[in-house]
């Protein structure tokens, strides 16, 4: 029985942050992508789900830039979280992971997101343990995140399987010694389980 390190963002939900680009942008076209560069894709962004950020500071810069519609905070930080898509399939293969293999979510993400998604996806709720970049400081591209994730379990890293969507996570892993299954798929993904 192997330990799944499964991810979360175009795995077990698709990730738009477009929409929430053009949710709180003045200008739906050009405002909207200097919103996605600097908060969606930034260095800002990477310190905020390694939790160097507190989230209302982050939302505050947000909610204080030039390209940002007047909104709320409760607004603001609606259109922050709705971003998420469930992938129909990815609840039955969830399921199917846990009944041969252990399973621990590892995701690059942040305690805001981290909230909305336990409400609305019930697959995270069968996991039974969570690494999340913004409480260990770390994300998938770091050595260190699965560093962390070894010496924590104390078990050889031969035991582990990362699922995840991106080739940088995937490499990472490798060069810690786990096996990796670059996600595009369920029915893929499950297939490659069983020759790993």
């Amino acid at each position: 029985m192997s330990i799944i390190l499964l991810d979360i963002g175009n795995v077990i939900v698709d990730v738009d942050f477009q929409r929430f680009c053009r949710s709180v942008a003045r200008d739906r076209a050009s405002g909207a992508a200097r919103i996605f560069e600097r908060y969606c894709t930034s260095e800002l962004k990477n310190r905020f789900d390694r939790g160097l950020v507190a989230p209302s500071d982050y939302l505050g810069l947000i909610a204080g830039d030039a390209d940002t519609r007047s909104m709320s905070p409760g607004e603001l930080k609606t259109a922050w979280q709705d971003i998420f898509i469930p992938k129909p399939e990815a609840g039955d293969a969830v399921r199917r992971l846990r009944e041969n293999h252990t399973l621990w979510i590892m995701s690059d993400t942040d305690p805001l997101h981290v909230t909305f998604l336990f409400n609305r996806c019930q697959e995270l709720k069968l996991a039974e343990r969570y690494w999340f970049s913004f409480e260990h400081g770390h994300l998938k591209r770091e050595k260190e995140a699965f560093q962390q994730v070894l010496a924590a379990a104390g078990r050889p890293a031969g035991e582990f399987i990362l699922i995840d969507d991106r080739q940088d996570n995937c490499r990472c892993a490798e060069t810690c010694g786990i096996r990796t299954i670059l996600f595009r798929n369920w029915p893929e993904a499950l297939e490659r389980l069983k020759d790993l």
